[in-house]
């Protein structure tokens, strides 16, 4: 369970510096140039996830994931809104289109997503109980 939390924090947090939007002339963008506020929240919830880990809390680094895809959601409609909405100063809905289809959501979402969902997946570790007495030893396993 420590391992599998540990390994989705650090991609959700290494999806979070890869290109999630393509803008043309001001290039790729990374989750703090979308928005600074929506990239502390994001990598708050990514260092939740690594303290649920380490901590080994099950509960806290499945919250951190869900989090993380609600907020990706978040993030993904607030982006095509913007971008549907940037453009309202043109008066031809042909060019608004146009203009709006040049924005470009890239890679950098999947990967956070591919995080996200290993840490969702955590469990915890089935506890054994273990008697003294050998026959019952072998019942129970």
């Amino acid at each position: 369970m420590k391992i599998q939390g540990i390994v989705g924090a650090v991609i959700m947090a290494a999806g979070g510096m890869c290109p999630l939007v393509r803008v043309p002339i001001l290039g790729n963008w990374n989750y703090f140039q979308i928005d600074p506020t929506l990239g502390i929240t994001f990598y708050v919830l990514a260092v939740i996830g690594l303290i649920g880990a380490f901590s080994e809390k099950a509960g806290l680094v499945r919250f951190a994931g869900w989090a993380v895809i609600g907020l990706i959601l978040l993030t993904l409609g607030a982006v095509y809104f913007k971008t549907e909405s940037a453009f309202g100063f043109l008066h031809f809905k042909k060019l608004v289109s146009l203009a709006a289809g040049l924005v470009k959501f890239k890679w950098g979402w999947f990967v956070i997503l591919a995080g996200a969902l290993i840490v969702i997946t955590v469990r915890k570790p089935k506890v054994v109980l273990v008697t003294q007495n050998p026959e019952l030893n072998k019942a129970v396993a």
